[in-house]
């Protein structure tokens, strides 16, 4: 089976034009995935860029184009004569996931433990109730979901030699890294810019920001590109079903200078954070990770601890 055969099946099924995501997930839990011939790494991505490319340039093509943001594909003669769906008013599918955005924080700290770009970064959760009490909403504009530390004396992908670690301290080399985290469980069009936003308001303490997902709409992805270039903030994508195949799909930019006040103020405000700083301090004067940061699953432990949790 093809990608257009697999969309094809699904699109019928439903009896509904569907998104590339929307497509993609009814047809993971159909069993068709499966079925298909080659998938990559981002199956979801290459059935949104084929089904675009043919609607554009096949003019036997049997999809149609439905609707914006998202853009939804169904099929000629078939979804297009419901009455009841209208192409600029198509309700989007929502399915209602039994887990939480906190239950995701496992599932990041194992992806950023092994992914390259992290290199063995530690992570740590902040828990918002943890913090002083302040207006509704108020919070989840200055604390992180997660924040994280890479040291050089842990990397995992290179050993380095004790006088490379002091001579990185020594000359203010990048020894340390600090990153803060984002975490939802989808991110569509709808909800992009709010999300992208909280992660640049409560990112400016770090020297990398990111906004992370579970799931992901397409269309997303060029947008968040846009705003990466003028704020700064990466876009990953976790992958819940082989979690070495989770992408940094939008780096994030670098930033040399923190916001020192930014800091001060996250660690006046909540204990965990503060207690990540002192961790940091206390590691880096001893060069090993001796400190309490989230633990890392073994694989058999998070991969069954996803399951139980209902997490694709």
């Amino acid at each position: 089976m093809n990608v257009y055969e697999l969309a094809k099946q699904v699109i019928q099924q439903m009896n509904q034009p569907l998104s590339p995501n929307e497509i993609w997930e009814k047809a993971v839990e159909l069993s068709l995935d499966k079925q298909l011939v080659t998938k990559g790494k981002t199956p979801w991505a290459t059935l949104g860029a084929r089904l675009y490319t043919d609607v554009r340039d096949n003019p036997n093509s049997i999809f149609e184009a439905v609707g914006k943001n998202p853009k939804r594909f169904g099929l000629k003669n078939v979804t297009a004569n419901q009455p009841s769906i209208l192409p600029t008013d198509v309700e989007p599918i929502v399915k209602i996931e039994k887990f939480t955005e906190r239950d995701l924080h496992p599932l990041l700290v194992k992806f950023a433990d092994s992914f390259f770009h992290f290199r063995g970064a530690k992570l740590k959760t902040i828990f918002h109730e943890n913090s002083f009490k302040q207006k509704k909403g108020y919070n989840k504009w200055i604390h992180p979901d997660l924040v994280g530390v890479y040291f050089s004396f842990n990397d995992k992908l290179r050993e380095y030699e004790k006088v490379i670690i002091d001579f990185q301290n020594d000359f203010s080399i990048t020894a340390t890294k600090l990153f803060s985290f984002e975490l939802k469980i989808r991110v569509d069009i709808s909800n992009l810019r709010e999300y992208y936003f909280q992660a640049v308001s409560n990112s400016s303490w770090a020297n990398e920001g990111y906004l992370v997902t579970l799931k992901l709409d397409e269309e997303v992805i060029e947008e968040a590109r846009r705003l990466a270039n003028s704020f700064g903030i990466g876009l990953i994508k976790l992958d819940a079903e082989n979690i070495e195949e989770g992408q940094i799909l939008v780096p994030a930019t670098y930033r040399k200078e923190i916001d020192i006040d930014s800091m001060d103020r996250l660690a006046s405000e909540n204990k965990d954070f503060a207690n990540f700083l002192q961790n940091i301090i206390d590691d880096k004067k001893i060069k090993k990770v001796n400190s309490r940061y989230d633990k890392v699953m073994e694989n058999t432990e998070i991969y069954k601890y996803l399951n139980d949790k209902g997490i694709k």
